[in-house]
């Protein structure tokens, strides 16, 4: 199983990126999915987790400006990321609890991708 993570940028501050993390390989069933970031001299925190029956939490730092969405058919887990502020920079990671086609589940984690915002 290996997660896939794309979409970061560079952008201004009070714009707009779309992440995207899709799974591939042998998967049976993915339950939680989630975003994560690092900041650097940070250590990693939750932005955003999605249930697989749709219940979704937030950070608060993020409500309002971020949705976190998932396709189970293309198992992809999505975060649109609006108004962004300089302090949302970081490298972001996506997080997928996964129950794979040999009845083993564990937490999966993708590359990253590094979102930039300048004031």
């Amino acid at each position: 199983v290996q997660l896939q993570a794309s979409g970061g940028g560079s952008v201004q501050a009070g714009g707009s990126l779309r992440l995207s993390c899709a799974a591939s390989g042998s998967i049976f069933s993915i339950y939680g999915m989630g975003w994560y970031r690092q900041a650097p001299g940070k250590q990693r925190e939750l932005v955003a987790a999605i249930t697989i029956g749709g219940s979704i939490n937030y950070a608060d730092f993020v409500k309002g400006r971020f949705t976190i969405s998932r396709d189970n058919a293309k198992n992809t887990v999505y975060l649109q990321m609006n108004s962004l502020k300089p302090e949302d920079t970081a490298v972001y990671y996506c997080n997928m609890d996964i129950l794979s086609a040999s009845y083993q589940e564990r937490g999966y984690w993708g590359q990253g991708t590094l979102v930039t915002v300048s004031s």
